[in-house]
């Protein structure tokens, strides 16, 4: 399916009685690039989170290519196009790599696995090991593979750099900038590695106690080392 927008309104959402996010707005148009930026513990990985619909909403609506998801389950989400990496790289670790990617083909034919092998030539190497025996780099590789595969229109990245080695965020990167140049997926990517976010996005949200404190473009937050070091802790980007 084509690239779809996304659009959040007065979002609020958290973990039982524990509100976590309050008031959030943003728009996303189809094919972008957003990243969302903040300190540890200000509500990024609850945000992409309650886009897919794991935790308990308070108010506010989500808008997948126009229309209304807020009030669906997780499931039907990712069925109408929104493809979710969480940051615990959930592979299954009994399986195979290419039956961890067989998993996240839906419908489409097998052959279809291919592209996960074009974009990570890594995975084909590894294509008859279990999920247990890889790295932390080739399981991040594996989950984003996964999700890719059942062509999302819409796709939430978790801090997918997290703990890896350069080489493979380099690698990671590269993958994702082709995704984006594509046009054929909306792409959000929360990432504590901000030049890398920088370097990605189009347009930058950050984060603070669960509202949005800033936005704006990359180039924009560059050139505000202020900004940068008030809201990120980062004394200046490089």
């Amino acid at each position: 399916m084509p690239a779809a927008s996304l659009d959040i309104v007065n979002l609020s959402a958290g973990y039982g009685p524990t509100r976590v996010l309050e008031e959030i707005s943003f728009s996303a148009p189809a094919g972008s690039r957003l990243a969302v930026l903040g300190r540890n513990g200000m509500g990024k990985s609850t945000l992409l989170a309650t886009l897919a619909g794991q935790t308990r909403r308070y108010g506010g609506e989500i808008r997948l290519g126009g229309e209304p998801v807020e009030t669906i389950d997780s499931s039907s989400r990712a069925l109408k196009g929104l493809g979710y990496v969480p940051q615990s790289r959930d592979v299954f670790p009994t399986l195979t790599v290419e039956e961890n990617l067989f998993v996240g083909l839906k419908a489409r034919p097998k052959a279809a696995i291919e592209e996960a092998y074009e974009m990570f030539p890594r995975l084909k190497e590894r294509r008859r090991n279990l999920g247990s025996q890889l790295s932390g780099g080739e399981q991040q590789m594996l989950t984003t593979a996964r999700t890719i595969l059942g062509q999302p229109s819409v796709l939430l990245l978790d801090e997918p750099l997290e703990g890896l080695a350069p080489v493979i965020c380099e690698e990671l990167m590269a993958a994702f900038g082709k995704l984006a140049a594509s046009g054929e997926m909306t792409i959000l990517l929360v990432e504590q590695r901000i030049q890398s976010a920088l370097d990605f996005a189009e347009q930058v949200i950050i984060l603070e106690r669960g509202r949005i404190a800033w936005k704006g473009a990359p180039e924009a937050l560059s050139a505000d080392p202020d900004t940068v070091e008030t809201l990120l802790g980062v004394g200046g980007l490089h």
